[in-house]
């Protein structure tokens, strides 16, 4: 009598624990196919824009082509994906992607075209002109595109540390996003440019920049 109740009470538990795992598993397919259903609506999109647009400019040039790199990189994500944090990594590049589509638009005076989901991006934005002179380097940024600010950048975390939305000179963030760290003396190029200005989270409160 004892063993019949131990078997049954294991049945019982091993098909509990096989219920929980199908249902574990049912749930997640349900979240892959609607991060695929989501991802795939903005890589479209991004696509469907890009071919829209002809740049004029030296500033929109830029900004569409950062927007096509996003949409090859997105793509390729999304055909590779096998979970929904893949899937959804697919979808933020897209999003990323349909910012620079965005910044091309301003570039070459056009409306802004669809909003973008996310809000205001969290490193803050440039607000005012600065042309500041580091280690021989000058730098520039602006809220808006100009012959001496093409690049654009959508705010964002490089390295460990924010770039705020903005206009640049130079592409100075480029070699941390492909090194994964920034060069020794990073920390001066963000205090000279950003330090006091409104629209950027104070500098002193930002984390150190991984340098290498």
């Amino acid at each position: 009598m004892g063993f019949t109740l131990a078997l049954i009470v294991l049945m019982a538990i091993t098909a509990v624990a096989i219920f929980v795992s199908r249902a574990k598993a049912a749930d997640r397919q349900r979240r892959f196919e609607d991060a695929q259903t989501e991802a795939r609506h903005w890589v479209d999109r991004l696509g469907g824009q890009i071919v829209q647009i002809l740049g004029r400019n030296d500033a929109s040039k830029q900004a569409l082509a950062e927007a096509a790199e996003r949409y090859d990189t997105a793509g390729r994500r999304f055909h590779e994906a096998d979970s929904p944090e893949q899937a959804e990594l697919a979808r933020e590049i897209a999003l990323e992607g349909l910012a620079y589509v965005r910044a091309a638009r301003v570039a070459l005076d056009l409306d802004r075209g669809l909003t973008l989901p996310g809000g205001e991006p969290r490193a803050g934005h440039v607000t005012a002109y600065r042309k500041v002179d580091v280690n021989g380097q000058t730098y520039e940024i602006s809220p808006q595109p100009g012959e001496n600010t093409p690049y654009y950048h959508p705010g964002g975390e490089v390295a460990g540390r924010p770039v705020p939305q903005g206009w640049y000179s130079i592409p100075w963030w480029k070699p941390a996003v492909i090194r994964g760290t920034w060069a020794p003396g990073s920390a001066a190029v963000f205090a000279g440019l950003f330090d006091g200005m409104d629209g950027v989270p104070e500098t002193g409160s930002w984390p150190a920049p991984k340098t290498g």
